[in-house]
Parts: structure tokens; sequence; C-alpha cells
């Protein structure tokens, strides 16, 4: 199980990447405006930063400026830059052709289990889901990651699922227990799933006990 941050902010992957946690990162166009800079600037960076994989989500008007855009990414860092696509019959198929080139997909806002099957004929490595989304407009983002993970498993596919959209260390348990392979998670979340009131009462009680 890999764990992957969320944000497209490098201050973010310094603080993450230094808790030796955390093997890649995911971005997505919203996160990217954010930063305010120049989205290539900003991906080269993170995968300076980066161990793992760096994703980058196409956002070109068109098919054809899509492949354009994609083939330009992943040439920021041969093998490192993951090119995230929004799932759609014509983007998977730019998936199948961007896979059989060599390169790294993971296919993106998909909410379907016919969808996750055909991204598995297209051959992507990587399923993203919206969990807490799917929750939000179909009710129940969870059972979907398990529905998704039995596709994958029946089709004897390689494709993985990186569970996204998670809001709370409960459900993030909840996407890797019902399959997802992965997690991808802000950084404020990651830090907080590290910490319980419980362990907190435990470490004082301890120091107490030891003089400290």
């Amino acid at each position: 199980m890999t764990l992957f941050l969320d944000s497209a902010f490098p201050d973010d992957a310094r603080r993450a990447f230094s808790s030796g946690l955390v093997r890649g990162i995911t971005t997505n166009p919203s996160l990217m405006a954010l930063t305010g800079r120049n989205a290539q600037e900003v991906i080269a960076e993170l995968c300076d930063l980066s161990t793992g994989i760096v994703f980058h989500q196409l956002i070109a008007a068109n098919i054809t400026h899509r492949k354009a855009e994609a083939i330009q990414f992943a040439k920021i860092r041969p093998g490192r830059v993951g090119i995230k696509i929004p799932c759609s019959y014509e983007n998977l198929s730019l998936a199948a052709h961007l896979v059989a080139l060599g390169h790294i997909v993971g296919i993106t806002a998909i909410f379907s289990t016919h969808q996750v099957y055909l991204a598995c004929q297209a051959g992507a490595q990587y399923v993203i889901p919206y969990v807490n989304r799917s929750t939000r407009m179909l009710g129940d983002g969870i059972s979907l990651v398990h529905q998704m993970r039995v596709v994958i498993d029946s089709d004897g596919a390689k494709t993985q699922i990186i569970a996204a959209s998670i809001k709370s260390p409960e459900e993030a348990i909840s996407a890797l227990t019902a399959g997802a392979h992965h997690l991808t998670l802000p950084l404020s979340l990651i830090e907080g799933m590290g910490e319980h009131p419980l362990s907190q009462q435990t470490i004082e009680e301890f120091n107490r006990s030891s003089g400290a």
C-alpha cells in the first residue's frame, strides 16, 4: 500500500517526504491553480522532492491537445510523471495510446464499475476514484471501491486503485479495507492520522511516572 500526497504545493511535499511515510504525489487542476505558478515548473519541482510518481491531470480542451499535453509533461521526468486522465470514452482511447507508448496513466473522475472495466482494457496502471464525492453523489463511495476491486480482480488486470477524495482517517481505512491498493491524502489528514487522544494521554502518563 502506497501513500500519496494530494497536493501541488512544494512546501507540503517537503514536509510529507521528510516524514518518510509518503511515496508519491497526486495533483489536480484546482490544486495546481492555487499555486499560481506554471504547471510544468511545479511538476518538475515536485518530482525533485518526491521519491515516486508525480501525477499531472490533463486539462487541454480537445483530444489532440490533450495528447500533446500528456507527452509534454511525461518528458519532464521520464518514468516519474504519471498522467491523470478524466474518464470518458474518448479519453480511455487516449489512455490506451499513452500506455502503449510506455507512459504511466491514471484514470480519474471515475464513478462506475463499467468505467473501471474499460480502464483495465486500456491498460491503465491506476484508477483514481473520488470516494467522498461518490458517497455524496451516488450514496456509498466505499461500496463503489469494493465493486471496482472485484471487477479488477475478476479481469485479472494489473490496474490498481488509488482512493482519492478522502475526508477522514476512518474513511481512509474503510477505502483500504474495501480494496483500494493505495491512498492519496492531503497533508493535514496524513499528519492527523498519526495522532489519537489516548496516545497523547498515555505518553503524558509515562512521562509523569518516569519523572520526565
